[in-house]
């Protein structure tokens, strides 16, 4: 691509501004997006855990992860984990399918065919998004792009450490929007994952039906624990949410996956994975424009709603649950 200066005869390069006239000039000449501000990451340690059928642990392992934090003001930050590119195995093998219908009266088969995705590099939010962060963006009027936002929508608002605990009562609409503000606040771009980037996240390199291994225990997740997966005993039933970072988190240093909140993603909703994409991008064609899917169960869920393939959708205006919210992606502007 080559630019002839006289066609910018009418930018003055003797003025003190000359320069950013001239950029500015170039980037609408050739339609391109002005650059984001970059972010330094940074490094945190972490354990992981993994357990067998019966939920007793038998790995703990020392891990690392790059992150930055995104500065929402008033001490309020939001840490932002890198999700290195890769392959994996997205949804679940027809036999593993078959049994979990047979045990749980599964809707497992939302999950065929397995198919292989590859991922680029991208960073996803260490945890959902809290009720301290929702309020830090859902109160700058000043940054509203669409749509009015509720402060404090979520039902267990008035417990003491409610600042810790993630957002809920939140539909898909909500959900963009502050993703849409944070964008505007920030500089850099912030949406929902896909589909293939929240399960290629909440995996982390394992195969298995949850990233501690083949089951949960209370110990180890917010969910219905009264309900069992595998060989594991009955646990806890907290009835709540719970704050986020109370549990083990993935080999890429994320909590909640499993558990504590539904999560939304950006995709429209299609019945199985018959002509996804293969790339890691949203599912938007020839889907349901009117449902969106939800990853990785709540703490009302039983165990087989916790499974990092499991897929549940609903009505993009579903606000009304106490078990629905999100975490966010930023889609560039890291540096190493």
């Amino acid at each position: 691509v080559s630019l002839n200066l006289r066609d910018l005869h009418w930018l003055d390069y003797w003025k003190e501004d000359g320069f950013e006239q001239l950029e500015r000039a170039i980037t609408y000449q050739f339609k391109l997006k002005p650059e984001e501000p970059k972010q330094l990451l940074s490094v945190f340690n972490f354990e992981i855990v993994g357990v067998n059928a019966k939920g007793e642990q038998i790995k703990k392992e020392s891990k690392q992860s790059q992150y930055f934090s995104e500065d929402l003001g008033n001490d309020i930050t939001l840490e932002m984990v890198a999700i290195p590119g890769g392959t994996f195995l997205m949804g679940t093998e027809d036999e593993e399918i078959e049994r979990l219908v047979k045990k749980f009266y599964s809707r497992g088969r939302r999950e065929r065919p397995q198919h292989q995705v590859t991922v680029p590099p991208f960073d996803l939010g260490k945890y959902p998004i809290t009720q301290v962060q929702w309020r830090a963006v859902a109160s700058r009027t000043d940054l509203k792009v669409e749509k009015d936002l509720n402060p404090n929508p979520s039902y267990f608002k008035n417990r003491p450490d409610r600042d810790r605990r993630p957002v809920e009562q939140v539909n898909w609409y909500d959900a963009v929007e502050f993703c849409a503000r944070l964008s505007k606040l920030t500089g850099r771009e912030y949406r929902l994952p896909s589909e293939a980037e929240w399960e290629y996240a909440c995996r982390a390199g394992t195969t298995t039906p949850f990233y501690f291994g083949e089951t949960i225990t209370g110990e180890l997740a917010n969910y219905n624990a009264s309900e069992t997966c595998a060989e594991g005993a009955k646990g806890e039933f907290r009835q709540q949410t719970t704050p986020v970072g109370q549990f083990p988190p993935n080999a890429f240093g994320l909590y909640d996956m499993h558990g504590n909140v539904w999560e939304w993603c950006a995709d429209t909703w299609h019945d199985n994975y018959d002509g996804a994409p293969t790339n890691g991008s949203a599912w938007i064609e020839n889907g349901n424009d009117n449902c969106s899917p939800l990853r990785g169960g709540s703490w009302y869920s039983n165990p087989d709603f916790c499974r990092s393939a499991h897929r549940y959708y609903l009505n993009r205006r579903a606000s009304y649950l106490l078990n629905n919210g999100f975490r966010v992606v930023c889609g560039a502007g890291r540096t190493l």
